[in-house]
């Protein structure tokens, strides 16, 4: 297997340290010149390794005095179970992922009738120029932004309907709503891997520049028929990804 960069095996000895507790919130990591000495490597390799942890949010720098642990708690995003029917609290997923962790979750979101494209086509089901309906999220955690998501729904399913407008009802998540119209989601598939943060992540995350962020495709589907597809984007260090799976 190919080595890793330096910058990368530094932050990740450096998480696992924070992770485990071996350096806890408040503690003040080594410095960029510490770290040249025990890796043997250079201040730019150093910088990008605490840019790394600061992205992931889990350190913070202090002006004049270095770079410490932050006090945070992550959200835990559970694959299996996370979407509801009925029952108390919010019915969307994130705000129930916020509320595990004791924050208040909120979104700003922008829907627009749009055509599919060949991507969003295939992963729907449909021809490609077929009308649907795409709407882009930004989630935030007590006003910090911790998730982006663009979603897609075929306007054949929802035209005319009371969740055509994803968020001009009270009905919120995708189990949910459709639902509400009669359609039974049974299964969801999710896709999850780990890149670069672009720019325009950078930016709507508040990230530093050469950060890594898991991404998830994720698709429900209704008696074999997709019903939605969706693009999420998380910064890793701001997220547990759990999944638990049954054993036949």
């Amino acid at each position: 297997m190919p080595t890793p960069p330096a910058y990368l095996t530094i932050a990740a000895d450096l998480r696992a340290a924070i992770l485990s507790g071996e350096l806890p919130a408040g503690t003040k990591l080594p410095s960029e010149s510490g770290l040249m000495r025990q890796y043997d490597v250079s201040r730019t390799v150093a910088k990008w390794a605490i840019a790394v942890l600061k992205g992931e949010g889990i350190v913070e720098g202090r002006a004049g005095s270095g770079v410490y642990v932050r006090d945070t708690t992550r959200l835990v995003r559970h694959a299996r179970g996370r979407d509801v029917r009925s029952g108390d609290g919010p019915t969307s997923p994130f705000a129930r992922d916020a509320a595990g962790a004791g924050q208040h979750g909120t979104w700003e979101h922008h829907s627009r009738h749009e055509q599919a494209d060949e991507r969003i086509a295939a992963r729907l089901g449909i021809e490609p120029g077929a009308p649907v309906m795409r709407t882009s999220y930004r989630f935030l955690a007590d006003g910090e932004p911790i998730q982006l998501s663009v979603s897609h729904e075929p306007l054949a399913l929802t035209k005319d309907t009371p969740i055509e407008w994803p968020e001009d009802s009270d009905v919120k998540g995708v189990v949910t709503r459709m639902d509400a119209i009669g359609v039974r989601v049974d299964e969801v598939v999710e896709r999850v891997s780990l890149r670069s943060a672009t720019a325009e992540e950078v930016e709507a995350l508040n990230l530093p520049a050469r950060t890594f962020v898991h991404t998830i495709e994720r698709t429900y589907t209704a008696g074999g028929t997709p019903v939605e597809t969706a693009h999420i984007v998380l910064p890793g260090g701001r997220y547990d990804l759990v999944y638990r799976l049954p054993i036949d």
